[in-house]
């Protein structure tokens, strides 16, 4: 669950968040996972709110560089990918094994039937 203080603190430290009134704003569940995380990991002391709306505005350069059309509907693509980025940048875990890990949720997601719960196994990271 996302702490509400700490989404406004965020929204207000993190410039463009998609948000109404009440805060944070999100499409999928997904975004809102990616949120907590990286509310979760500044509350560690992991980063700044200045190093993270650094990484984040990075990688929106990136993707417009490349053609991305900024309407917003790709926001949190691009919170993930400064997430798993920083997460490298700081030693947390390696662009491998990030690497290696969605491989594997790619590879349940393609045996998992419609509906069901995803389930990770070991042959999942061996493809």
């Amino acid at each position: 669950m996302i702490d509400k203080a700490d989404a406004q603190r965020a929204a207000q430290e993190v410039p463009n968040i998609p948000r109404d009134d009440d805060g944070p704003v999100f499409r999928e569940p997904w975004e809102a996972q990616a949120f907590a995380m990286t509310l979760a990991l500044h509350a560690r002391g992991l980063f700044t709110w200045p190093e993270w709306a650094a990484a984040l505005a990075g990688e929106i350069k990136r993707a417009q560089a490349a053609g991305d059309p900024d309407t917003g509907e790709t926001y949190y693509s691009h919170w993930l990918a400064a997430l798993e980025k920083i997460v490298a940048e700081k030693g947390v875990t390696t662009t491998r094994d990030l690497h290696r890990t969605r491989d594997a949720w790619d590879n349940a997601c393609d045996r998992t039937p419609h509906g069901q719960p995803i389930v990770l196994t070991a042959a999942d990271f061996s493809h």
